[in-house]
């Protein structure tokens, strides 16, 4: 090993004694999985990162401004599909890897646990973090909504066309429950 490798593992080394240190002392005792929530975040930006650079490839500059009307429908959308993607029954084989099935929460949706376990600490960790991300529609809706904004720049056309397909079904929801309440209400009085 020459001078320069040793001192670039005892640099390693070192980072990494910093960084347990600083978990150990963050998590207070508690499983956090701070490394798979680092590795979810370079996956954020990463994929941020090659957005900027796909639209830059198709020249496509953003806008100015987002008009209020392609935000409602994107909100809307995310939050639909953020739904969809984290509590599904028919999204859940793309979740089974990283999370245990619990139950049933609601009308067609499901209550899921990220798992905790994997081959090595870092593997579990990184399973757990995705699995977190996974089961969460508030954590899913920050990817979702940066797929619709991106879409937006690159593609208006198509992201508007599937956004609106999110957001129907999202109307639909809504109306479906309040169909059942009228039924309720009905057999009730």
């Amino acid at each position: 090993m020459t001078a320069l490798e040793s001192t670039a593992h005892q640099v390693a080394d070192r980072v990494a004694e910093v960084a347990r240190r600083a978990e150990a002392e963050y998590s207070g005792g508690e499983p956090r999985p701070l490394g798979g929530y680092l590795a979810t975040l370079a996956t954020y930006g990463g994929m941020c990162a090659s957005m900027i650079g796909v639209a830059r490839l198709v020249k496509a500059a953003p806008p100015e401004r987002v008009s209020a009307a392609d935000l409602a429908l994107v909100t809307v959308a995310t939050h639909k599909l953020s739904r969809v993607l984290t509590k599904d029954p028919v999204t859940s084989p793309l979740r089974a890897p990283f999370t245990h099935f619990r139950g049933q929460s609601g009308p067609a949706e499901l209550t899921e646990d990220a798992r905790e376990s994997g081959d090595t600490r870092e593997s579990g960790e990184i399973r757990h973090s995705i699995g977190e991300l996974l089961t969460c529609p508030f954590c899913a809706g920050q990817w979702v909504a940066t797929g619709f904004v991106f879409g937006l720049v690159v593609a208006p056309r198509f992201t508007r066309l599937a956004a609106s397909v999110f957001t129907a079904v999202a109307g639909s929801d809504a109306l479906q429950f309040a169909y059942a309440r009228l039924e309720q209400a009905e057999h009730a009085g």
